[in-house]
């Protein structure tokens, strides 16, 4: 009697040792230098922050797969006569990228990112963003150690902020994380 459950707990701690590789959860934060591209009017960047949830599902032992659930606040300070405007949006973001291992440690990251608008705040009252934006994230990635990474990303905006301007949002992130 003691045998078939001994060797059924043996196999039930490797089967969930294996599952536990194949599939990483954690957490993850860092800063935003956000700025908007194709505007006809200058802008500059401000530095906001985003953070959330992460995922790494091991489909090769070098490829994953990395979907995202972030918070994450973007925009500009426009410059005008009458003063600085700054524009801060935010989004929940997410990405879903593919995180190609070039190393043990070291990756590259490259996906799409759905973000939906949740809040936005100016110096003036107008409220015209968009609701729904699309853009392309490519990054590097590293570990530090099982647990630990820290991340670059370059989120380039493919839809309008607004519909009465042609500006894109332009997004350099730098994060650090933990995965349980």
């Amino acid at each position: 009697m003691k045998k078939p459950f001994l060797l059924t707990a043996i196999l039930l701690f490797i089967a969930f040792n294996s599952q536990a590789q194949l599939l990483q959860i954690g957490v993850k934060a860092g800063i935003n230098y956000a700025n908007f591209t194709g505007s006809s009017i200058q802008t500059d960047a401000i530095t906001s922050y985003h953070g959330g949830l992460v995922a790494e599902i091991k489909l090769l032992d070098k490829f994953a797969i990395q979907p995202e659930l972030l918070y994450t606040t973007q925009g500009a300070t426009y410059k005008t006569a009458l003063g600085d405007i700054k524009n801060e949006l935010g989004y929940i973001a997410i990405p879903v990228l593919a995180k190609i291992y070039l190393s043990k440690s070291f990756s590259l990251e490259l996906g799409p990112q759905a973000s939906f608008l949740l809040s936005e705040k100016n110096n003036f009252d107008v409220n015209n963003s968009n609701t729904f934006d699309f853009a392309i994230d490519a990054g590097l990635g590293l570990k530090l150690t099982k647990h630990i990474f820290i991340e670059g990303r370059y989120v380039l905006g493919l839809t309008e902020v607004s519909p009465n301007a042609q500006a894109k949002n332009s997004v350099l992130q730098l994060s650090a994380g933990l995965m349980f």
